[in-house]
């Protein structure tokens, strides 16, 4: 009741400025950006390494700069996927638990995936 006498002013303060969506837009675009030379450096890297035994792949993922690459490579992904996601979901659930399922959901397989491949690498590079 006490919502309905405030003023449209009222109701809206303390909701954020619009400009609050600007910090996750260049996030998004920054991500964009590192992934485009990890992507191509990925790539390339994978079509050099074509017909390579496992010893010798093993070898390369192992060496610093490749190991380390993908690490990079792996962590700026999921965080892209999951922010993508994020915003698609917020964009077009409007059913308040499928909303807050769908992100928990995202966040969670995200993460997962993300330390999943991180774990192979390392376990990879450090042997074991």
């Amino acid at each position: 009741m006490a919502e309905k006498m405030r003023s449209p002013l009222g109701q809206a303060y303390g909701l954020g400025s619009a400009r609050e969506g600007a910090k996750d837009w260049w996030m998004m675009r920054l991500s964009s950006l590192a992934l485009i030379p990890l992507t191509i450096w990925f790539v390339v890297s994978v079509i050099g390494n074509v017909g390579a035994d496992y010893e010798s792949f093993a070898a390369w993922v192992g060496s610093p700069v490749p190991s380390i690459l993908l690490v990079i490579l792996i962590a700026v992904t999921f965080h892209h996927a999951a922010r993508g996601l994020q915003e698609v979901i917020e964009d077009y659930v409007h059913v308040e638990w499928q909303k807050l399922t769908l992100l928990i959901g995202v966040k969670f397989a995200c993460v997962l995936l993300a330390v999943a491949g991180i774990f192979a690498v390392g376990r990879i590079a450090f042997g074991s």
